[in-house]
């Protein structure tokens, strides 16, 4: 009888002992879980700081960044105002400006067009030294202007070249002698000769209509031609238009001084 209950007790004994080991491991787990749990919940409180620290960080740049366009917006809209009231200011000028450019243009002065003096094929020439009238032809094909003289002579005077040469007086007939300073030498090709001639070449100063200019002269021999001056490109450019169909078209100012008045300035 006692033996029968003894081993009836075993195996309810090794029963509670199984539990007791199987509910002590299981606390153990739930022990695991839950210091787990809290280390995640520590990180997360973290990530959760650093979120709401770059929230601040955020809203302040975007703070700044908005008062400084905020300031560039006013900087600009006050140029802007600076600018339209200086264009105020000049618009009446501008209003002028306008006005006259689309107004008719002004008449052009008497033998001018376009700004530049008419001129005919031949026309009146007052050299200003030493004050004689000559016809001169108008000539745009000639490089260089050409003036008639006899007796050139080239000197020396204080280190520096200088021409003397004579010129003849067409009312007079006689001759007058000049000398001025040498400007250069003029290579000229004649078709009747082989050979390059060089030609002194000074400056005069001289009246066409009421246009007054010095200007450079070769010095040669013309009286095979019909005229005594040529004008050529160096004084009609810019400053004369042909009209070959002409003569005499302009008119010489009534005040020219005479020949023991004239001097280097015409």
């Amino acid at each position: 009888m006692q033996q029968r209950a003894l081993k009836l007790f075993r195996p309810l004994a090794l029963l509670l002992l199984a539990s007791l080991t199987a509910a002590c491991s299981h606390d153990r787990y739930l022990f695991l879980e839950r210091a787990e749990l809290d280390q995640l919940s520590q990180q997360l409180y973290q990530q959760q700081s650093r979120l709401e620290t770059l929230t601040v960080i955020s809203q302040q740049q975007f703070d700044s960044l908005s008062r400084a366009q905020h300031f560039q917006r006013k900087e600009l809209h006050d140029a802007l105002k600076e600018q339209n009231e200086k264009l105020d200011k000049l618009r009446p000028v501008r209003d002028r400006i306008l006005q006259a450019s689309a107004a008719p243009n002004s008449p052009e002065a008497p033998g001018h067009y376009q700004g530049k003096l008419v001129v005919g094929e031949v026309e009146k020439f007052y050299l200003a030294v030493p004050g004689l009238i000559l016809d001169a032809r108008i000539d745009s094909g000639a490089t260089t202007s050409s003036l008639h003289a006899t007796n050139i002579q080239r000197f020396e005077r204080d280190g520096e070249n200088w021409v003397r040469f004579d010129i003849q007086n067409p009312q007079t007939k006689e001759n007058i002698t000049l000398e001025r300073e040498l400007s250069r030498n003029a290579r000229i090709l004649q078709s009747s000769t082989d050979g390059a001639e060089r030609r002194p070449v000074v400056e005069l100063p001289f009246v066409v209509g009421n246009h007054r200019q010095t200007a450079e002269f070769t010095l040669s021999d013309r009286s095979h031609l019909t005229y005594p001056v040529l004008l050529g490109r160096n004084v009609l450019r810019d400053v004369m238009l042909i009209d070959v169909g002409r003569e005499y078209v302009t008119t010489l100012p009534d005040t020219l001084a005479q020949p023991d008045e004239a001097g280097d300035t015409p």
